[in-house]
């Protein structure tokens, strides 16, 4: 044993609670038998074999889709304890694949550190599959057991053979049950290949390979040695940073470590991502809190000192501090504690404390040895400071006094009549022309119009006191009722449908682009929540005697024209913009509830949505042509 090897065999194994119901009830384990659910079968087997990374035991990690959408997961960790477990009286391993709760992690015996709780995904996944085999390379020797039928065992554990001495590590391979699964069993690549990427960056020098076997010569093979500095890199990738190194800082307290990777850019937004024990912490945490209150007083106290801040200036906030800001935030914790709506909140009162003592020691270090870096720094921080002044007297001008003021003083909006905003919708239109029709199609009592005059401003490009000082978005601020910056509150929200509503032609498009960025940039709840949606309307009408049919595509056209008789001659009109669909055609296709399609917009992945906003937005034109030319074909419109 090596020195201060954490021992793992057969006892560390510990037994809360039988597998009871898995099976019936699986939304209680994995959250949903949709696509998702799918693929959280892999996370959890992967999750083990990272954990074995974690407590140091593992170099090399394989994912294989098999040619059926099996899943195989090969790790070289120390293999799973193959004697027999006091407690259950059966095989380690089969306790492991069939009592739920049975793990190496709620004794402190087996790890130290956990991204699951080792044991508890694996009896779930041997429950969800139609069968699933695992082979344990273990002392020189080879061990398999094969479970099917939701679980139950075929036979005992068995050695099969023998191997080097010096191999070890497990290989599971399962098949999800796709009685189960009823909406799919296919794997997507594009998925497992995101997340482990990120598993590969917040776990430095861990190799981790993915293969398909549905298609020749498909795989990734993920390592980095930089780890999270190399996360900050590629985030950054297509913004310009204003200097050149990732900071990175790591520490440890009370045997929880957090590390940092930290670079800005002369964007307007922040971006900081937040992970405990390879989790993402999407709501933030007390890691987060930690970091960020440090960040805002040292920045604060190196203005000063260094009289970059007058005694009379008024102190740097958060938001200026973090503006164009790429952030890694990792916390490894024993003993994570998890709360908030989606249980992604890390919640240790203890790690606050932490994570400001090991970023601030390291970042007062950097700015004291890197003055230039730290003027850059300063210097931003102060500039989007005077901005937000400027930001907060321009949203005096947006503030809704009353709706009949407001509008009547605009004269742009035709409100609804419903002041229940759970019933409520605001159609955004692009031009006058097609703000009549819609107004006309409407119902008055829960639709509302708001006709657009032209394109609005790229925020891509624009701070908040640039953005205000364009007159249809602050028209859009009054209309929504939520204040925007500071001000934002999404309880205050006037309609609970907020539609995009433009021509099916390139500058249709544009305008959707431009409204989704504004809205990922200022107003992101209302996409998170899933407030906002694109309508689908027609691009061709058909009349063929007494009948009207509408369709979307010319595609959809053709197959339609297959329906009807060879002589038939039936009247296709084409609808180059909503502008030239008469009332009843446009409350018929896209407006009326019984009818209408509608695309919701949802952000399922922040930080994709976020590269993908600077490749079409941002000033560089190489990766926005790029992306059209590798996505172009997939949709006509951004579905972020």
């Amino acid at each position: 044993m090596k020195e201060n090897e954490v021992h793992y065999n057969d006892d560390d194994i510990q037994v809360l609670e039988g597998l009871e119901a898995v099976r019936k009830r699986p939304g209680m384990y994995i959250g949903t038998t949709s696509e998702k659910g799918l693929h959280h079968l892999v996370w959890e087997i992967v999750d083990n074999a990272i954990d074995e990374a974690l407590a140091g035991y593992c170099d090399d990690i394989e994912v294989i889709i098999g040619k059926g959408n099996t899943i195989t997961v090969k790790d070289d960790g120390r293999g799973m304890p193959t004697g027999i477990n006091k407690k259950t009286g059966l095989s380690t391993v089969e306790t492991i694949f069939t009592v739920l709760h049975a793990g190496g992690k709620f004794g402190g015996g087996g790890y130290k550190v956990s991204g699951g709780l080792h044991g508890v995904g694996a009896s779930v996944v041997n429950a969800l599959s139609s069968w699933l085999e695992v082979t344990v390379y273990h002392d020189g020797k080879i061990f398999y057991q094969k479970f099917q039928d939701g679980g139950k065992p075929v036979e005992p554990l068995k050695e099969i053979g023998v191997c080097e001495e010096n191999r070890t590590g497990t290989t599971v391979t399962f098949k999800a049950d796709p009685e189960i699964f009823t909406e799919t069993t296919i794997y997507n690549y594009d998925v497992l290949a995101k997340r482990l990427q990120e598993l590969a960056f917040l776990n430095k020098g861990i190799r981790i390979i993915l293969f398909d076997e549905r298609e020749e010569e498909k795989h990734h093979e993920f390592l980095y040695n930089g780890g999270i500095i190399e996360y900050v890199q590629m985030l950054n990738k297509n913004k310009d940073p204003i200097h050149k190194d990732v900071i990175y800082f790591e520490g440890t307290e009370e045997g929880i470590e957090l590390e940092v990777a930290m670079q800005y850019n002369d964007s307007y937004n922040a971006n900081v991502y937040s992970f405990t024990n390879n989790i993402n912490t999407y709501e933030g945490g007390t890691h987060e809190d930690g970091v960020k209150r440090a960040l805002t007083r040292i920045i604060n106290n190196y203005a000063k000192n260094n009289k970059i801040l007058k005694e009379n200036d008024e102190a740097l906030t958060g938001e200026d501090v973090r503006e164009g800001l790429t952030m890694i935030i990792s916390c490894k914790h024993p003993d994570p504690q998890f709360e908030g709506q989606t249980k992604t909140k890390l919640g240790n009162a203890e790690v606050r404390k932490i994570a400001d003592d090991v970023f601030s020691e390291g970042f007062e270090r950097f700015l004291m040895e890197n003055p230039n870096e730290a003027r850059l720094i300063v210097d931003k921080a102060s500039t989007a400071a005077r901005a937000r002044l400027a930001a907060k007297k321009a949203r005096e001008f947006t503030r809704r006094k009353s709706a009949l003021d407001t509008f009547n003083t605009l004269g742009k909006l035709a409100d609804c009549t419903s002041k229940d905003a759970s019933i409520s919708e605001i159609f955004i239109v692009e031009g006058d022309s097609a703000g009549g029709s819609a107004k006309s199609a409407r119902i008055p009592k829960t639709q509302a119009i708001l006709p657009l005059r032209g394109k609005i401003l790229n925020v891509e490009k624009a701070r908040l006191d640039r953005a205000l000082s364009n007159e249809e978005i602050r028209t859009m601020i009054t209309a929504f009722g939520t204040g925007i910056g500071d001000d934002f509150d999404i309880e205050k929200l006037r309609y609970h449908k907020i539609v995009i509503m433009t021509d099916a032609d390139v500058d249709g498009s544009h305008i959707q682009i431009l409204l989704l960025t504004l809205f990922y940039r200022f107003f992101r709840p209302i996409l998170e929540g899933g407030y906002v949606y694109i309508a689908q309307p027609p691009l061709f009408g058909v009349t063929y005697g007494k009948n009207k049919k509408y369709v979307q595509t010319e595609e959809e056209l053709a197959e339609y024209r297959a329906t009807l008789p060879p002589n038939a001659k039936p009247i296709v009109q084409r609808f180059k913009g909503l502008g030239e669909m008469d009332a009843e055609d446009l409350r018929d296709t896209t407006m009326s509830i019984e009818n209408r399609v509608l695309k919701r917009v949802t952000i399922d992945d922040a930080m994709a949505a976020d590269q993908i906003i600077t490749d079409l937005m941002g000033d560089d034109v190489l990766p926005r042509k790029l992306y059209i030319e590798e996505h172009g074909h997939e949709y006509t419109d951004l579905d972020v």
